[in-house]
């Protein structure tokens, strides 16, 4: 911390407000502005540090349309950002070679946060591979949650609605996708839950933030929101022994009319097909209603990715379909949970993976969409147990029609 004899005393602690002589080394370092870079002890320096610190790293920053080689992706990686590889096993300091679909490119990724020790963790927390869930017989059975079990269900999806609402309040140009998952992470952390993602599989973050072309599954990285981007943001959480599981898609700034097009039909796709969803409907049906909805506004439903069971495992039995003429088996019961999350495109359905092994995108670069929420089938119908809270922000322009 260096003493002020640049800064005027007339400047304000970037975190009290109260009068401040002393400033960031780094920023002085970076030659960042003094009026964000001031603090008034050594406390409130040392407090803001973890916000604080996403300053140097924005200044850091390639512009868009560079690959971050050169010195500043040094600078990046001697902080330890470093661009993911093999599902999250490997890292390297330079962009990986790849043929990409799209204009989008990954960015280096910061390190793995850190989850108290006084947290319920699920049985990958530690060494990135689950245990019980490949096993389980619930891969293969459907399984009718007991009161318990949905009452946990409810508290769970509760809060994991919650932190998505907080994602979405961060979304705007500027923003980095590392920012956001810092939001889940934290929200997720102080309500006393654990971020489902996170090593899961070796999953480095702890939601997943997918861009334009990305269909699902993008890792949060240093890349800024664009003007005119969209992006989904994916949450799951764990509490209590089980998971909660949603997502929705977000308009940055002033997006044009086809990505809003896109992102309503996909909205109506997953709400139309939980209309249907009620004891003794064939899980094959709901493919039958997003293919039809998406067919008529001249999109195409991604055909790799599917919504599964959940619980007390994060993915198990069934299997949903979101495509039309699928051989989804089995029938809706009463007591059931499940996900419902269709992925819809503006070009063709298929899609590539990138060297990092997570991010799925469009084969043909154009962009995809998705929402999610988990579903309980009650005995007459169907509750969401994420559904949207009379506090969250109000995003999407068609609601309010």
């Amino acid at each position: 911390m260096a003493g002020g004899s640049n800064v005027a005393e007339t400047l304000s602690c970037a975190r009290c407000g109260k009068p401040a002589s002393l400033q960031c080394p780094k920023c002085v370092e970076l030659k960042l502005p003094r009026e964000g870079a001031a603090f008034c002890t050594q406390d409130c320096f040392k407090a803001s540090w973890s916000s604080h610190k996403s300053v140097h790293l924005k200044a850091k920053l390639p512009s868009p349309g560079t690959d971050g080689a050169g010195e500043q992706n040094s600078d990046l990686a001697s902080d330890g950002w470093l661009y993911c590889l093999r599902k999250g096993q490997s890292r390297t300091p330079k962009l990986p070679p790849f043929n990409w679909t799209g204009t989008l490119r990954p960015y280096p990724i910061s390190v793995k946060r850190i989850v108290p020790a006084h947290i319920d963790k699920p049985d990958w927390a530690d060494d990135g591979i689950p245990k019980v869930e490949p096993n389980s017989d619930l891969q293969h059975r459907v399984e009718i949650k007991t009161p318990d079990q949905i009452e946990r269900m409810r508290e769970t999806c509760r809060i994991a609605r919650e932190v998505l609402d907080a994602a979405a309040r961060m979304i705007r140009p500027g923003v980095t996708t590392d920012e956001i998952d810092r939001v889940v992470h934290e929200a997720t952390i102080a309500a006393g839950a654990y971020p489902s993602p996170l090593n899961y599989h070796f999953f480095p973050k702890s939601c997943c933030t997918s861009v334009n072309e990305v269909i699902c599954h993008g890792i949060p990285d240093a890349r800024k929101l664009e003007d005119g981007d969209i992006i989904n943001v994916d949450v799951t959480v764990y509490y209590k022994g089980v998971h909660g599981d949603l997502n929705e898609t977000y308009f940055v700034g002033n997006v044009d009319e086809a990505s809003r097009k896109l992102v309503q039909c996909t909205y109506e796709c997953l709400d139309k097909a939980i209309s249907i969803v009620k004891p003794g409907v064939r899980f094959r049906d709901v493919g039958e209603v997003i293919n039809r909805h998406a067919s008529m506004s001249g999109l195409s439903v991604v055909k790799s990715y599917c919504g599964h069971g959940i619980g007390e495992l994060f993915h198990c039995a069934p299997n949903i379909p979101h495509y039309g003429r699928n051989k989804a088996v089995g029938v809706m019961k009463a007591g059931q949970t499940f996900t419902i999350e269709p992925m819809i495109n503006t070009g063709v359905w298929r899609d590539q993976m990138w060297p990092d092994g997570w991010t799925a995108v469009t084969a043909d670069g154009k962009r995809s969409a998705q929402f999610e929420h988990t579903l309980l089938v009650t005995e007459t119908g169907v509750e969401v147990l994420t559904a949207r809270l009379p506090s969250s922000p109000d995003v999407f322009p068609w609601l309010n029609k």
